[in-house]
């Protein structure tokens, strides 16, 4: 997949969704004085409006931690962020920073655990439509739910809405948890290891379901992952991560052809080459 929205010199020539600057993050020091543990290394990213970006590395790189600080979970050690150009980290209690809250959404990796076992699809989406008035009546609450639904692949709609999470399959509960991401409208959905419970084929309807958002909606999304061959199917660019740094990044194709860091071709001697059928609705 991995195109590169039609244009990467359009994508560079445009004003950056999000930038990273300097970030750093550590664990301990301070008046428990346990020995202090870097997680987070002097990372500098930009991501564009309607652009995949695959965050890869193994288990311990810092991806998780990183994106605890990009939905503003855990706060950095130092570093800057910038949303549509402005600081967020000097705007903390600012409108710019609760519009930003409220723009960036998270698709976690296991869909059962993300979803509440004692309520119902119908509420799981109504919800967040409700507590962001986006939808107030009964009869458009129905409407937004059924239509978000519809989105994510999983048709006719009504059959799910009054279903719980246990009713579903894996590959459905996660495009449950990507629907309820869309309720607000976001820009940016930090998808954290969203496809690595799946089975693969299953794994590569969800991974077509984003690249169609992000084609259709404008999404950008930050595909974090271990495995560089989903990385490969769906990111524009790859950026490396190892040891809380990032040690590689570009476009797929280019880093995938041409790795430079030994890490870099250590991973991709491990990935295999996942091929595109059709993807199955509702799969």
């Amino acid at each position: 997949m991995n195109s590169s929205l039609d244009s990467t010199a359009a994508l560079l020539g445009s004003s950056p969704l999000l930038e990273l600057r300097g970030l750093n993050h550590h664990y301990g020091g301070g008046l428990l004085a346990s020995p202090r543990r870097q997680i987070l290394k002097d990372i500098d990213l930009t991501l564009y409006a309607g652009e995949i970006v695959a965050l890869v590395g193994e288990s311990g790189s810092g991806k998780s931690t990183l994106l605890k600080v990009l939905a503003r979970l855990t706060q950095p050690s130092s570093g800057r962020i910038f949303w549509k150009g402005q600081d967020l980290l000097t705007l903390e209690s600012s409108r710019a920073s609760l519009s930003y809250r409220g723009q960036v959404q998270m698709v976690f990796q296991d869909p059962f655990a993300s979803l509440n076992p004692f309520h119902t699809i119908a509420y799981t989406l109504k919800r967040p439509l409700l507590r962001q008035g986006l939808a107030t009546t009964p009869a458009a609450l129905e409407a937004r739910s059924l239509e978000l639904l519809e989105a994510v692949g999983l048709a006719p709609a009504k059959e799910y809405l009054h279903k719980h999470p246990h009713q579903l399959s894996g590959g459905q509960r996660q495009r449950v948890a990507i629907a309820r991401a869309l309720t607000v409208a976001p820009n940016l959905v930090l998808a954290d290891e969203p496809v690595s419970m799946l089975d693969v084929s299953i794994r590569i309807g969800v991974l077509n379901l984003l690249d169609d958002l992000r084609r259709s909606r404008g999404i950008s999304v930050l595909f974090v992952t271990h495995d560089l061959a989903s990385a490969r199917y769906l990111a524009d660019r790859i950026v490396v991560l190892y040891r809380g740094e990032i040690v590689e990044q570009g476009p797929s194709e280019e880093i995938l052809r041409a790795p430079r860091h030994a890490y870099t071709k250590l991973l991709l001697t491990a990935a295999h080459h996942i091929e595109r059928p059709r993807p199955q609705r509702g799969s």
